[in-house]
């Protein structure tokens, strides 16, 4: 019997004629609907007719997590007076609950996206709604454009509903709206009661979260605030916390709390699921949740809600090869859902564990996983739907250029796509696999050499992480999950039995047969195998002391003493390693190993056999060039043997390469060759073209240009050390235009003086410098100038010793004004030179006054 009652007190079913009419008109709405109005429940029930509003039509409703799936569908087969499987059923990975009389199916979006590639057109299917929208996860994201992508070219008639709490309204409208009309959004008004914020920071500064750790002393403080909520107010507490490790760590803080402590989130078993969304049976209930519990799944019986301030979301390191879950302050509109869960039946408290004056500097939204993840699962999807470079989806936000083409390359290596980015059939049959293209490439591979059945184990440890009491040794972790009792070993056994379903009949190798044993191989080396084909560029070598170099250059190090893997991790002697799970601590350079398999050279090189190679290495290593033949798997050096005779070209690029790296000094710069460079500066700066800039950055830019004839005889430091800079510098000075011929006139080396000196000009600094003895100058009423008499010299006057007596750009002003002071003081200290009154008439001398007379 339907349960008309409950359905009659949903706030969304205000909204249900104007989404009724949205989808009978133009054939696509927005619904924005806050938690908890029933827009996953009563608009589904409602859009299949099954709440006699109208006509019976199949209703497909996506959700982003399986726990919601399953949840929404038990929770609309309860209004229906049924158990899920009969009108309303769910599928999820690796559970399907429905039958010929289910006319509203609730899916994960990764099982809708299986569909749409078997079956473009959803036959039989009426509506789609792709709920929690707002979350913009990359699986719900393409669900949407390749529906639109239905809807234009296939099926113009099938209805599609982008639900929301809280959504970008205008956004979706535009983009599921056809012909340049926006869709209709449709708003339903939430029932909503006033939540107080109290803000509760920790008492003492806490290290930021970073990669998948959290300081334990910010869990410890939000275990203290959930005990301090329990005291102050009244009904049950939801407290928000990135993940499972960090609820099942303040989940034992919290023994011996006048309360029950329960856990929700995508690894719980389904039977703790069902009592926390169930509500509770007269006994205070504090429960721990993930970010599942902000808008997916409504929790009854929360008056109370303590909010870590933490998120956990999908990151990828394109520069170190690592993709992984990483911890982030949760954004504003993630708080404000959350907040909201205290609020839904009667006024309530949200504890923040942030100080106030932090939250204006939360990020305002989430960021949309396309802009963010690992892209290797899209770019596979698009290929098979036919739209390789995804440029034809219409996508929110398009996926940045460089995290796509870093999958593509994946893909490609993988065998998924062609030359052309086009799926292969190896690559259709990887995408229904339903896991990540990496993994689907290991159990593929892995089947035809080590059995189908272990492949399929492996790969089912690889998809979903073990817990890290299982430890960091990948093998020691897969004979823990064959004895295990637990639920993360039985969701291992359901997932390892779909795999080898779904992967059906592999080719059987040398190595095994589609069923078997891997001919013979012990657990750690199929582990060590499949792992490596996962992902082969993190196949590592030991570099000792539990350091490792992966063979995509990045470190790796396993984690310390005193930890789960410490000294007593099997992974420590290894010499190789297949490293499955890895990140980076904050302020670390490298990766941190949390899940590896051991390892041997000849598995290493046939698992990652696409980055072996070898060939002549040519460098500058240690001062001076090395030349080597080297075999190498990626950028683990296997072997090496000098190199006696290394091409001309490799030679010249190593040369180049140390001029860059140790800089021009590894040349010879006379006294001659540094005034040239300094002399052409001069001219470069002043005049500009055609004389050439002479910077170290602009020379070993035209390296080739002015040092090529000496590179091509160099073969190491020594020889470099031996030219003669300034000759070769001299090749740059204009000589097709003839301006070189002027060069010596526009800045001379030397200046001729009225004694008859030829005087040396220093151009090293901002102005040219004439440095030259006062009574040289005697009888000169002007100041030199250079550069075609547009720059004048500066003049530094000296003393009979050589010591500056006055500086001037200015002879006759000086020999006017500044040269009695001068007079007064040295004529004295220098007897036996000339000081005549008049200096501008009398005559100049390198010579005292007796060699003057003596003529």
């Amino acid at each position: 019997m339907i349960r008309r009652d409950v359905l009659a007190q949903l706030p969304v079913r205000t909204a249900l004629p104007a989404l009724r009419a949205a989808l009978d008109g133009p054939g696509a709405a927005v619904l924005c609907a806050p938690p908890g109005t029933g827009k996953t429940t009563l608009v589904p029930l409602d859009l299949a007719g099954l709440t006699g509003a109208g006509p019976v039509r199949r209703v497909l409703v996506a959700e982003p997590r399986r726990i919601a799936a399953r949840a929404a569908a038990r929770r609309m087969a309860w209004l229906l007076g049924e158990k899920a499987g009969e009108r309303v059923g769910f599928t999820v990975r690796g559970e399907r609950r429905a039958g010929p009389r289910t006319v509203v199916e609730v899916v994960t979006t990764g099982v809708l996206l299986q569909r749409l590639q078997r079956d473009p057109e959803l036959a039989g299917v009426d509506v789609v709604v792709l709920d929690e929208c707002h979350e913009r996860h990359l699986d719900a994201d393409t669900s949407a454009a390749f529906l639109l992508d239905v809807r234009e070219t296939l099926r113009p008639e099938l209805g599609l509903v982008a639900a929301s709490a809280t959504t970008d309204a205008e956004g979706w409208a535009r983009l599921l709206g056809a012909g340049g009309r926006g869709a209709p959004v449709v708003e339903a008004a939430g029932v909503s009661h006033a939540v107080e914020v109290v803000w509760a920071p920790p008492g003492r500064p806490v290290r930021p979260a970073h990669g998948m750790r959290v300081d334990p002393a910010l869990l410890t403080h939000v275990a203290e605030v959930v005990r301090r909520a329990l005291g102050e107010q009244v009904g049950d507490v939801l407290c928000f916390l990135p993940g499972v490790g960090e609820i099942g760590r303040v989940a034992g803080q919290l023994a011996g709390v006048d309360a029950e402590v329960l856990e929700v989130h995508g690894r719980a078993p389904a039977e703790v699921q069902d009592a926390v969304l169930a509500g509770g049976d007269g006994v205070r209930r504090v429960v721990l949740a993930t970010s599942v519990a902000e808008s997916s799944l409504t929790v009854p019986g929360v008056r109370v809600v303590v909010d870590s301030g933490l998120a956990r979301v999908p990151r990828t390191d394109h520069a170190r090869g690592l993709s992984a879950l990483a911890t982030v302050r949760a954004s504003r509109a993630a708080s404000r859902q959350r907040a909201g869960r205290a609020g839904r039946e009667a006024p309530g408290v949200v504890y923040r564990c942030w100080a106030e004056g932090e939250d204006g500097r939360l990020p305002a939204f989430p960021d949309p996983e396309i802009r963010v993840a690992d892209l290797t699962a899209f770019a596979l999807q698009a290929a098979c739907w036919g739209d390789p470079g995804a440029g034809g989806l219409a996508l929110l936000d398009a996926p940045p250029a460089g995290a796509l083409a870093a999958a593509r390359e994946v893909l490609a290596a993988i065998g998924a796509v062609d030359a052309e980015g086009r799926a292969t059939d190896r690559g259709v049959r990887m995408a229904r696999l339903g896991l990540h293209p990496r993994l689907a490439r290991a159990l593929l591979d892995g089947a035809s050499e080590v059995g189908l059945r272990r492949a399929a184990e492996v790969v089912a440890l690889l998809s979903e992480e073990p817990p890290r009491a299982y430890g960091d040794d990948l093998a020691a972790a897969w004979r823990t999950a064959r004895r295990g009792g637990d639920g993360y070993a039985a969701r291992w056994r359901q997932e390892a039995r779909r795999l080898a379903s779904a992967a059906g009949e592999p080719r059987a190798g040398a190595g095994g047969s589609a069923t078997g044993g891997g001919g013979g191989r012990s657990d750690d080396a199929v582990a060590g195998f499949v792992a490596a084909l996962a992902f082969p560029e993190r196949v590592a070598r030991a570099r000792g002391a539990g350091s490792f170099l992966m063979a995509s250059g990045t470190g790796a190090e396993l984690a310390g003493p005193g930890s789960r893997a410490g000294d007593g991790s099997g992974l420590r002697d290894a010499r190789w390693l297949a490293v499955a799970v890895a990140d980076r601590p904050v302020g670390a350079v490298s990766a941190r190993v949390r899940l590896a398999a051991v390892l041997d050279e000849e598995t290493a090189c046939a698992a990652a056999g696409a980055l072996y190679s070898s060939g002549e290495e040519v460098g500058w290593s240690g001062g001076d060039v090395v030349a080597r033949r080297v075999t190498r798997l990626g950028a683990i050096e296997l072997a090496s043997r000098p190199l006696a005779s290394p091409g001309a070209e490799l030679l010249r690029e190593a040369v180049v390469t140390g001029l860059r790296q140790e800089g021009l000094g590894l040349l010879r710069w006379s006294a001659g060759a540094v005034s040239l460079r300094q002399r052409m500066a001069f001219l470069h700066r002043e005049l500009g073209a055609p004389w050439p800039e002479v910077s170290d950055a602009a020379l070993l830019e035209r390296v080739e240009e002015w040092l090529g004839a000496e590179l091509g005889r160099a073969r190491r430091r020594a020889d470099l050390e031996r030219v003669d800079a300034g000759q070769a510098l001299a090749r740059l000075l204009p000589w097709a235009s003839g301006d070189a011929a002027r060069f010596d006139e526009l800045a001379p080396e030397r200046i001729e003086v009225p004694s008859g000196s030829r005087v040396r000009v220093d151009y090293g600094g901002e102005q040219p410098v004439l440095a030259v003895k006062l009574q040289e100058l005697f009888g000169r009423q002007t100041s030199p100038r250079v550069a075609g008499g547009r720059v004048p010299v500066l003049v530094h006057l000296l003393s009979p010793a050589g010591r500056p007596a006055a500086v001037t750009a200015d002879l006759a002003s000086f020999w006017r004004e500044g040269y009695r002071s001068v007079r007064a003081e040295l004529r004295g200290r220098y007897p036996k030179h000339p000081w005549p009154e008049d200096p501008s008439t009398a005559e100049p001398t390198r010579h005292t006054t007796a060699r003057l007379r003596r003529g």
